[in-house]
């Protein structure tokens, strides 16, 4: 997916031989969500969908599903992520790192004596058996050398949306243009690293109402470019 993965496990079963197959067992199927999805890879079925050389119909049912899901994401949000470009393309690279993250971190659950926490370009999934928090950085925006703030999560997702990694590549579905925001970064904090994720572009992409994007049991904080952080109110399920 063109991102660096990392699987930090904790506890007396980090190092048996039981902790090392799941790490194994997550990056092979996170190797195998890479070639199925990937538009960088000219035999991969959503490049071959984008050329025309099968229809939706005929995906397998991973891509059927994402489909299904990338609409979701956008009723989710009121339409401010979309997988559909403004050039009228199906692009669901943003909806895909945070399905298969999560999805691959079930792998992660049967190993005893273990926590876990799985990295996927700094979106984060928390496995705790033990019960101790792991302690997650925020990246500071305006320094990526920097942590800005700390999280810290027994289980479930951290998820970060912004302009510090790839620039200015944010836009917004409804109108084409790109996002014009004070916020450098949206970090959003729930159980799901895949709603997590959606979540935190549409922040991202709504601006000073990104906090209004969080539904109950998520909650976010965003990061100005003056270094100002703005933290929303938690939202009990």
């Amino acid at each position: 997916m063109g991102i660096p993965i990392s699987v930090l496990a904790r506890g007396e079963g980090a190092g048996a031989a039981g902790a090392e197959a799941a790490v194994r067992r997550v990056l092979a199927e996170l190797t195998d969500v890479d070639a199925t999805f990937s538009l960088y890879r000219e035999d991969s079925e959503v490049s071959r969908l984008a050329r025309g050389e099968v229809e939706l119909a005929g995906c397998s049912p991973d891509v059927r599903g994402v489909f299904a899901r990338c609409t979701w994401a956008r009723e989710l949000t009121g339409g401010l992520f979309d997988a559909i470009t403004p050039e009228g393309s199906w692009d669901p690279t943003g909806l895909v790192k945070g399905w298969a993250v999560e999805r691959a971190s079930h792998q992660l659950a049967g190993a005893p004596d273990v926590d876990w926490c799985l990295n996927a370009g700094g979106d984060v999934v928390v496995l705790s058996a033990s019960g101790q928090p792991f302690v997650v950085g925020i990246q500071d925006p305006r320094d990526r050398e920097k942590v800005a703030a700390t999280i810290s999560r027994t289980s479930g997702a951290v998820a970060t949306s912004g302009t510090a990694a790839r620039g200015a590549h944010l836009y917004d579905p409804r109108t084409g243009t790109a996002t014009a925001s004070r916020w450098l970064s949206v970090t959003v904090m729930g159980p799901s690293l895949e709603t997590a994720d959606v979540l935190a572009t549409a922040a991202f992409v709504a601006g000073d109402r990104w906090a209004e994007m969080l539904p109950a049991g998520y909650e976010g904080l965003a990061i100005a470019a003056d270094g100002a952080m703005s933290q929303s109110p938690p939202r009990p399920l």
